[in-house]
């Protein structure tokens, strides 16, 4: 059976393999310090990767794994703007057809940018349509490949390389690892990376389905009545097996946070580091800076992205 299809299980070692199959394809981005109250505490600022978001790791590390018919038929990934975009970026790399399912309402500075890299983009409503069957159905007619923004061991692993940056990274080994959480990817491949560091997941608040999965230990959709969120890159409908399966595992805690909470962190970013953060990609840092995470000494809050419009940040940080 193919590994990349089989929701079974991502090991340490899929991680080690998957930095050296994307090695040159990603950035390698920034470990920066800050200060949270008295305590010195680390920024890994995935919102300097190339299309401003972690994405593009599991997405390269996904497609370098499809076989040559499979890359000329094609791939369809869904997504509100950082899956998209990360999708686009490596097919356009690999000369691989991406045809991106996207919200009509998501950011249209995520909209244009996944639209530069040549993707086709099919729009859906999040709230009356599911874009898993949507993408299904344009793989089945094109013969496709549906490439999930979480639910799959080679994404899972190729997320987890922001892990093993901050190992070689950090000037002494982390002992807390905070991570804003939508599906959950990048938080289960960190927790993969690092074994010997405490796992926080931060998600907006109604938008907690991991964290209500963990306190129930099974997998609790979003309610159907969840309320609007400034974090569109962490609305995540339900969690998958394989990402609840890990952070369970690693008894990750978890935390949510309101839409005020994350815009004091957009704006500590600009202000602090003149560092441009989107309002889900600071959920991190938001639980830091609202009290509800304690940082100890080696504890880094990761920066999964940038992509705001440049309106909402001059609003935010001018605190309209």
């Amino acid at each position: 059976m193919n590994r990349l299809a089989n929701p079974a299980s991502v090991t340490a070692e899929d991680v080690t393999s998957a930095a050296k199959r994307i090695a040159g394809l990603v950035e390698r981005t920034p470990l920066i310090e800050t200060k949270v109250g008295t305590t010195k505490v680390w920024l890994k600022c995935e919102s300097l990767q190339t299309g401003r978001a972690f994405k593009l790791r599991g997405a390269t590390n996904r497609l370098l794994q499809l076989s040559d018919e499979e890359k000329q038929r094609g791939v369809v990934a869904f997504s509100s703007g950082n899956h998209a975009q990360g999708v686009a970026i490596a097919a356009k790399r690999l000369g691989v057809p991406a045809v991106i399912v996207m919200p009509a309402d998501a950011p249209k500075v995520k909209v244009d940018a996944t639209r530069s890299h040549e993707a086709e983009i099919i729009f859906y409503d999040r709230l009356t349509e599911s874009r898993e069957e949507i993408a299904e159905k344009l793989a089945q007619e094109r013969g496709a490949v549906v490439v999930p923004s979480f639910d799959d061991v080679a994404i899972v692993a190729g997320q987890g390389t922001v892990g093993l940056e901050i190992l070689d990274q950090m000037p002494e080994p982390p002992r807390l690892i905070i991570v804003p959480c939508g599906g959950g990817g990048l938080a289960s491949g960190i927790a993969l990376a690092c074994p010997d560091a405490d796992i926080a997941i931060v998600e907006p608040e109604g938008w907690d389905d991991m964290k209500r999965s963990l306190e129930g230990g099974e997998i609790v959709p979003v309610a159907p009545n969840a309320p609007p969120t400034l974090c569109d890159a962490l609305q995540t409908p339900r969690v998958s097996p394989i990402t609840f399966e890990i952070l369970r595992d690693r008894n990750a805690a978890a935390f949510s946070v309101t839409d005020e909470e994350v815009k004091e962190a957009v704006r500590f970013a600009w202000r602090e580091h003149q560092m441009v953060v989107e309002p889900g990609g600071a959920a991190a840092l938001a639980a830091l800076l609202a009290g509800k995470v304690q940082p100890v000494d080696g504890t880094v809050a990761v920066v999964s992205g940038g992509n705001i419009d440049p309106d909402l940040h001059a609003r935010i940080v001018d605190g309209v």
